[in-house]
């Protein structure tokens, strides 16, 4: 097959979502302080929302499980992937990617 007809991304396409990376004084003990912080941040930021997926680097865990398992030979992280086919529209990144989530805005 010819490569050059494939698109195959290497590159997340976050055009339609808000990129907010996040470097706190005192950083997060682990995951569920930092998505404490993100939820409030989603909130203030984009109100009514859903968490779609997130990343914890400190346990190499992501949500949905096993979404990289589809992705091993990608540039693209299947957390990232997941979101962004299901209309994320908020990312918050602590510490370089330390915890990363995806927000959808939900529209009442």
């Amino acid at each position: 097959m010819n490569s050059s007809h494939c698109n195959i991304s290497t590159t997340p396409d976050y055009s339609d979502v808000t990129l907010l990376s996040l470097e706190p004084a005192v950083p997060p003990e682990d995951y569920l302080e930092a998505m404490k912080l993100a939820n409030q941040e989603a909130e203030r930021r984009i109100g009514q929302h859903m968490l779609l997926s997130w990343y914890d680097r400190d346990r190499d865990f992501e949500s949905p499980q096993h979404a990289s398992e589809c992705h091993v030979n990608s540039a693209i992280p299947g957390y990232v992937d997941y979101a962004l086919y299901r209309g994320a529209t908020l990312r918050i990144d602590f510490q370089q990617g330390r915890f990363v989530f995806f927000y959808l805005l939900i529209d009442l």
